[in-house]
Order: C-alpha cells, then structure tokens, then sequence
C-alpha cells in the first residue's frame, strides 16, 4: 500500500476538564458566553500541552482559582460529524471549599456564572453525552476509578 491508498488516522482534538464538587456533594456547573448550555471548567489542549496541564490552566483562566486537580476520571471518545473526532478528558478537581468558591472570577469573559447541581439533575441541565460524561465521573470519583466512554457511555469489557 502506498502512501495515495493509506486509510487516514484520526486527528482528534483533545480536551480536558476539572469535576469540581462543594460540601453537599453538588457538582460545578459553569455557564459558557459561547454556548447555550452549561458545561464543567475546562478547554482545549494547547500544542506541546498534555490534557492535565490544559485542564489547570483552563481551571485558571476561566475561574480565577488554582485548586489542586488530581487524578483522571473519565476519558470519553466523542466524536460529532460538524465538529469532527474528540478524545475528552475528565479530571478530579475535589471538593472547593467555601475560601476557593468565594474566589472565583470570571476574568477572560468565558464564562457569566456558576452553580451547583446535584448528580442526579444533571440530565436536565446537560446535553445528552455531557450528562452522561459527569455522571460516570462522579461514580469513578465515589469509587476512585477511571472510567473509558465512548459518547458518553461505557465500554463492556471483553
């Protein structure tokens, strides 16, 4: 086979968020001035960037704070047919407390608010997949794993 016949690869674009959660278990909704619904803090990878430096930086920029994220939650392969391929990445950001919730701002115009929401009312506030994504990264955040999703749904093991 020669390079006119190759099968192209997947380009996906990456992305990488933070699962933010408050004292009552509540999880950080955010809502974007550029899309119209609510979403989890987070962005786009940067070239030479990994997923979890894109995740602090989007966690900074666009609310100000610089809590600790930890571990991976959930990889989701999310590609749409406008959009094209998307590999998503969902980082532990834990609990904020009440000194990291009163700190945050929004200085890069991004973003025009916050709120917490329980899990189970995620499906009413989120596009399908994203609710789907949260609420998978909420159970490997219960039960510290870290979950592989395709559209929002897992994977059965073989």
């Amino acid at each position: 086979m020669n390079d006119q016949e190759a099968v192209p690869f997947a380009q996906a674009r990456a992305a990488a968020g933070a699962l933010f959660f408050d004292d009552s278990g509540r999880v950080l909704l955010v809502r974007p001035t550029y899309k119209s619904y609510m979403d989890i803090p987070g962005g786009y990878v940067e070239t030479g960037e990994t997923p979890y430096e894109a995740c602090v930086r989007e966690v900074q920029e666009e609310l100000g704070i610089q809590p600790t994220i930890g571990r991976l939650l959930v990889v989701d392969w999310a590609p749409l047919p406008h959009e094209g391929d998307k590999v998503l990445f969902v980082f532990d950001g834990g609990i904020l407390d009440g000194e990291a919730i009163k700190g945050i701002t929004f200085a890069d115009n991004e973003l025009s608010a916050y709120e917490f929401h329980r899990v189970d009312e995620l499906d009413g506030l989120l596009i399908e997949r994203l609710a789907r994504r949260l609420k998978a990264a909420a159970i490997a955040h219960e039960l510290g794993e870290t979950v592989y999703l395709e559209h929002g749904w897992t994977v059965p093991a073989e």
